[in-house]
């Protein structure tokens, strides 16, 4: 697989879409973090490691009625592109509506934890 990041996100994305109780998907820690992030701020929720020797990644969507919580979700940073910003940098999403998840120095969090914290970092996804 060549961008993890980008296949995690598209799998929320296809399984919102279809209305899916939940997704699994193969396990690695950098996508659990992004995973849990996004489950911390409601747009998720449960996130558990299943297996001992292959783990995978089981995630829950959350739904409003029938239409799902994530209404837009966008990969920033690629691997042919990679985009880095400082704290003062730190792109909104819709004016503060949705959420921005970085990779900083001290983990993966939201643009206002890394604001907070004056930690810039990898932009990795915008989610709203």
């Amino acid at each position: 697989m060549h961008d993890p990041i980008s296949d995690l996100l598209t799998r929320i994305r296809n399984a919102g879409t279809a209305g899916h109780a939940d997704l699994s998907l193969p396990h690695s820690a950098f996508k659990e973090s992004i995973a849990r992030v996004l489950s911390r701020e409601g747009y998720l929720g449960s996130v558990d490691v299943e297996g001992d020797v292959k783990k995978s990644l089981k995630i829950s969507l959350r739904y409003q009625g029938r239409k799902s919580v994530i209404t837009g979700l966008r990969q920033v940073s690629t691997p042919g592109l990679r985009r880095y910003v400082n704290s003062r940098e730190i792109p909104r999403v819709l004016g503060g509506m949705g959420v921005a998840v970085l990779s900083t120095p001290k983990g993966v969090m939201t643009d206002v934890q890394a604001r907070k914290n004056k930690l810039g970092g990898e932009v990795l996804c915008f989610v709203w």
